[in-house]
């Protein structure tokens, strides 16, 4: 059955939708419209806008508390995901949903395709049903393989494909380039483009401005659960997107390179040194430096080493050989635990995951790591504690009802910051930060790079990996380019390109 005929009017509309949970008013009137089949529309806005709430309620997850929402001309109003997508519309979460021990043909047809004869599913005909509908998205995978084996973007698009396969006119994509290399976004783009000649309408969501240029259509952009501007994104620039989601533009631009000079940490002491270090297969013969007050940056592919040289430093990942000192005193990492009592504080890349509690208080999580490192015959100082809570949370500007406030309540923005406050608490002498910035929004990734700057003022050396090389020159001293393993270039961010970076990046050193 297809969904694309649209009749005369919009393919997609959203008036004055509402929705509260509890004394939350999520969304105040938000208003959403798709004109046509084949178009790519862009959602945007801070963390906490309610763009996760107008999704939950496009798709089927959540039911709106007032508003309309109308589909091919008619009033409907789903009850759950199955209804809608019985209507054609799909969504893509940011989290992959796969199963990682059943094949790519199990996958995209899971749940309502699979071929079944009179002996039971048909492993020949799914792997021929599920090969069309790849094929419709220009993907040759071999639906024999296990998802498991796959790469992220791969996984992916196999949950793109399992969309298709329900004959979805209305695919909801949202966060689908976080955590996706350069390459990577490409192909995507290039099956987001197939899919508008075939008729398919796309929501996108991202929080990186320039990809929404390159592949979006429309916009609509929310504040505060209310849209604040829409429109074909022709009408638009990056500077008029960021002044509608956040409502001031100013200081959140100003990112100021080459700030090592600025602080003068060229003649500060070397806070973390490292030499002949190797990681397993990840890490060969690296030798960096990072002085007191400095931020340096790790850029490079994924898969050159960047998360696991910070992993071999922190001490969760076995080193084979290699020489560290942090403050100018040996520093033999054996586990986090050590790495922690040695002045090392780390975030890792996935907040939900690795750094916090979901399940625990604000307040629990960012007194985590300072709790741990009590002695055992150290009386607890519940008011000290909950007085340094409240000052890290206020210099981050984290919105949040209370600190006993669970985590996961949190945006993902908000979620970041409180990651990153469990380790300033702390006043680590060496803090690692693993993509920092992933997943949130123009002004947490400011005020997140602002508490970077306060904290290297303050004497702690930085290093930071990120696939974002306009981040890194825009927040660090120095940028150390990894290639296979192996550090390529150490460059000054006050003469370093993105395209520099890219070139290095991608093994080309002469």
């Amino acid at each position: 059955m297809s969904h694309l005929g649209t009749g005369s009017g919009p393919l997609l509309t959203l008036q004055g939708v509402e929705k509260r949970f509890g004394g939350v008013h999520a969304l105040k009137g938000a208003d959403l419209t798709i004109t046509r089949p084949g178009v790519v529309h862009v959602l945007i806005g801070e963390n906490g806008s309610g763009k996760s709430t107008l999704l939950g309620v496009l798709s089927g997850q959540l039911r709106h508390d007032a508003g309309s929402m109308r589909l091919r001309g008619r009033t409907v109003r789903f009850a759950d995901p199955v209804a809608a997508l019985g209507q054609g519309v799909a969504m893509v979460s940011q989290e992959t949903a796969v199963a990682p021990d059943l094949t790519v043909g199990e996958n995209v047809l899971l749940g309502r395709g699979l071929v079944r004869r009179w002996s039971g599913i048909s492993r020949a005909a799914t792997n021929a049903k599920a090969s069309e509908v790849l094929s419709r998205l220009g993907l040759d995978y071999d639906p024999r393989a296990r998802v498991g084996d796959l790469r992220p973007d791969q996984r992916q698009m196999v949950e793109i494909a399992r969309a298709l396969s329900a004959d979805a006119s209305v695919l909801i994509l949202d966060e689908p380039t976080s955590s996706l290399t350069d390459d990577e976004v490409q192909g995507l783009f290039r099956a987001i483009r197939q899919l508008k000649e075939q008729g398919v309408a796309i929501v996108f969501v991202s929080h990186r401005i320039p990809e929404l240029f390159e592949i979006g259509d429309e916009v609509t952009v929310l504040r505060d659960g209310n849209t604040v501007a829409q429109g074909p994104i022709s009408d638009f620039d990056g500077r008029s997107l960021v002044r509608a989601m956040v409502g001031d533009v100013e200081g959140l631009a100003s990112r100021p390179a080459g700030g090592s000079a600025a602080r003068g940490t060229a003649t500060a002491p070397v806070a973390l040194k490292v030499a002949g270090l190797v990681a397993d297969d990840a890490v060969h013969d690296v030798g960096l430096d990072v002085r007191r007050g400095e931020i340096v940056g790790l850029a490079g592919l994924v898969g050159a080493g960047r998360s696991e040289l910070l992993e071999a430093v922190f001490g969760s990942r076995p080193l084979s050989a290699g020489h560290l000192e942090v403050a100018g005193r040996p520093y033999v990492p054996s586990g986090p635990r050590h790495a922690i009592r040695s002045g090392i504080g780390f975030l890792p890349p996935d907040r939900k995951s690795q750094g916090l509690v979901l399940g625990m208080s604000v307040g629990s999580n960012v007194t985590m790591v300072q709790t741990s490192r009590r002695s055992r015959w150290s009386p607890p100082r519940r008011a000290a504690a909950m007085q340094a809570v409240a000052e890290v949370v206020a210099s981050m500007r984290l919105k949040t009802p209370s600190h006993e406030a669970p985590v996961g309540a949190l945006s993902g923005g908000g979620q970041q910051k409180v990651g990153l406050a469990k380790w300033l608490v702390c006043e680590p002498c060496v803090l690692l930060l693993d993509e920092p910035t992933r997943g949130v929004d123009v002004t947490a990734k400011a005020e997140i790079h602002a508490q970077l700057r306060r904290v290297a003022a303050g004497g702690t050396a930085v290093l930071v990996s990120s696939s974002e090389n306009d981040e890194l020159l825009g927040l660090c001293d120095r940028v150390l380019v990894m290639f296979r393993g192996r550090v390529v270039a150490d460059l000054s961010t006050e003469t370093a390109t993105e395209a520099e970076l890219l070139r290095l990046a991608g093994g080309h050193t002469s």
